[in-house]
């Protein structure tokens, strides 16, 4: 996720998952789940968490669409017994 107004240099690579703040410059590369302020990581984010999150959201606005190459079977049976429920 690339905050708004935010400027990345050519040739720069910006890991999976990786959130960039609002008006930030990224001169160097970004680690892949690292919360960015500018070129300075404050923090990181947990991979299942957001990836969880991401794969429910996306189950209750398409009803049943979930990215298999990208869940876990378990995951998806989860997120089809959580539909079932309501």
């Amino acid at each position: 996720i690339i905050g708004a107004n935010s400027v990345v240099l050519p040739g720069i690579t910006i890991g999976e998952g990786a959130m960039v703040g609002a008006n930030s410059t990224i001169t160097k590369d970004l680690e892949p789940w690292g919360i960015y302020e500018g070129n300075k990581k404050i923090g990181m984010r947990n991979k299942d968490e957001v990836r969880q999150y991401l794969l429910f959201t996306k189950a209750k606005e398409k009803g049943y669409y979930i990215p298999a190459q990208q869940a876990t079977p378990e995951e998806i049976a989860t997120v089809k017994q959580q539909m079932s429920q309501g």
